[in-house]
């Protein structure tokens, strides 16, 4: 896990959504519309995200 966090951080993310969705075409729709940024910089400044501590 470690290597994969190194290399794709967004990659656990959306697999861990992938697999929370119903095993359908709908999901498979949800999830092109599923954006996961890494890092701190991401193009939806406007909408006044909050950070999130983990």
């Amino acid at each position: 896990m470690s290597q994969q966090r190194e290399r794709r951080p967004e990659f656990m993310i959306e697999h861990a959504v992938k697999g929370m969705l119903p095993k359908n075409r709908i999901a498979a729709k949800m999830l092109m519309k599923l954006r996961v940024f890494a890092g701190t910089a991401h193009t939806h400044e406007a909408q006044n995200p909050i950070k999130i501590s983990v």
